[in-house]
């Protein structure tokens, strides 16, 4: 498992979905990001760095190998803090309530 960070052309939406269709199609791959500001490509996975370069290249994007090496460990994802609940509330239960109004045309109301 490495990772590798390519130098790609990236001008527009068009050529980011290009590299991603690219590269998307190798064998090994775990995972494919795209930093079209910064022109990178990364991608983690078991495949040749020399392999993903020649399909750039095929795909005619103008491609040169920044880094190979090993993947970076990745940082979990942290809740803000205002979604979370106080913890008295970890007890409490969620209930739905559904309301039935004559006025309405047939119409339900639901609040989940």
């Amino acid at each position: 498992m490495k990772e590798i960070v390519i130098k790609v052309n990236i001008n527009c939406q068009i050529c980011k979905t290009d590299v991603l269709k690219a590269v998307a199609k190798l064998t090994g791959i775990t995972m494919v990001v795209v930093d079209g500001e910064k022109g990178l490509l990364r991608v983690v996975g078991d495949v040749d760095p020399v392999l993903v370069v020649k399909r750039l290249r095929k795909a005619r994007k103008v491609a040169e190998i920044v880094s190979v090496g090993p993947p970076k460990p990745s940082e979990p994802k942290q809740i803000p803090p205002v979604f979370l609940l106080p913890p008295c509330c970890n007890q409490c239960e969620l209930v739905g309530v559904i309301s039935y109004a004559p006025h309405f045309d047939g119409g339900v109301c639901n609040i989940l």
